[in-house]
């Protein structure tokens, strides 16, 4: 099992405690709050992620081989699932995020908890993370 794999499994194992969807959904909101700020010269157009209705930034940095994400949203919601995915994936090797399935959004089981323009924006995060491994 990757890395990211074992993230994945462990926000899995973390939204499945709860009993109901708006249990879930709290959840996810106070992950949001553990968001570090990004600062605000990194919430510019080419950082926006294309899919999300509101709106996102991401980042990444590179160090010793492996990448580093950092984003925000101006929803709270989604701040939650910005910061779900970069527990996932910041500080995986390039190789690992470049094999990175776009499924994983299916792994997670948001689809219960989330509107299907959320997901499509939880996918428009997964793909920029993986033009970022492609382009490092």
């Amino acid at each position: 099992m990757s890395n990211i794999e074992a993230r994945v499994e462990e926000i899995k194992e973390d939204l499945e405690f709860f009993e109901d969807e708006l249990q879930k959904y709290e959840y996810i909101i106070d992950l949001g709050k553990k968001l570090e700020p990004l600062d605000e010269k990194h919430q510019t157009p080419q950082n926006l992620v294309h899919g999300c209705t509101s709106q996102v930034w991401l980042i990444c940095e590179q160090k010793d081989g492996k990448l580093y994400f950092y984003g925000t949203s101006d929803a709270i919601i989604v701040k939650g699932l910005v910061y779900m995915i970069l527990q996932i994936f910041s500080g995986s090797t390039i190789e690992e995020l470049k094999e990175v399935d776009m499924d994983i959004i299916h792994e997670l089981q948001l689809a219960e908890v989330i509107t299907p323009n959320r997901q499509s924006g939880v996918i428009g995060m997964i793909k920029k993370i993986k033009e970022f491994a492609l382009n490092s």
